[in-house]
């Protein structure tokens, strides 16, 4: 057999591969089960029922540093069919699986300017990277 007739299967089954990677984002809310398992390389994307007018906010608690790097801050959203004034939206983060390990991720949702009060909910979500 000649080079190029050996290259050829080599190339497709490279390319079969390439495509039978896991998903590359993973989805993340407060209904979600955890723990959650994420390959290196992988988003996350977290997304929190959020109402900024009442003066609570999503705070990262423990953002998992270990394991995953932040690919920017909070982005807030509100639902255009609500048309009310002081509705609440959703508060979305992104994040990517840097190394393998274990880690929590941890927000809690409270007034900003007073984090001795007792937040108003916790969210709690074991990570694993393999």
């Amino acid at each position: 057999m000649t080079l190029p007739r050996l290259l050829v299967p080599a190339a497709l089954a490279l390319l079969t591969a390439c495509a039978q990677q896991p998903q590359r984002t993973v989805e993340l809310d407060g209904e979600s089960e955890c723990p959650k398992r994420l390959q290196v390389g992988q988003t996350l994307t977290l997304t929190l029922p959020s109402n900024p007018t009442t003066g609570y906010r999503w705070l990262l608690q423990n953002p998992a540093s270990e394991i995953l790097r932040s690919l920017g801050p909070e982005v807030y959203s509100s639902p255009e069919q609500a048309g009310i004034v002081g509705s609440g939206g959703l508060s979305s983060w992104r994040f990517q699986a840097k190394a393998a390990g274990e880690g929590h991720l941890i927000l809690v949702y409270q007034q900003p300017w007073a984090p001795e009060v007792r937040p108003v909910q916790t969210f709690d979500c074991a990570i694993r990277v393999n």
